[in-house]
């Protein structure tokens, strides 16, 4: 069983910084999985945000290049996301994920990021 335990989420105004973290615990092979964050908007669908890899090789959604840094530490089992100059449309639950080698997926209980105008 695999536990995703996300924090940091919260209000912020639009240009303004946030950091998400999370947590992984359970009885697997943590280095050979891919963690990343994902998020959904009132009435949208899930989507991508940022993934990284257990050797560190990352892939962004469009929206997220260039603002949107993900990271992760192997011997803690963590993975973070610094977002910047976050803007309104950055408005959504966002969602740990663990995928392992197997295809099978991971999901935490989300956090609430809310950016104003």
């Amino acid at each position: 069983q695999v536990q995703l335990v996300e924090s940091g989420g919260g209000l912020v105004q639009a240009g303004g910084s946030l950091r998400l973290s999370c947590a992984a615990s359970g009885s697997i092979f943590f280095s050979g999985t891919v963690m990343g964050w994902y998020r959904q908007a009132l009435g949208k669908q899930r989507e991508l945000v940022a993934t990284i890899g257990s050797g560190g090789s990352t892939n962004y959604a469009d929206s997220a290049k260039g603002r949107f840094t993900i990271s992760r530490d192997n011997a803690k089992n963590t993975v973070s996301l610094q977002m910047n100059i976050l803007k309104p449309e950055d408005t959504a639950v966002y969602y740990c994920n663990l995928q392992l080698y197997t295809g099978r997926m991971y999901w935490g209980q989300g956090t609430q990021v809310t950016v104003s105008s």
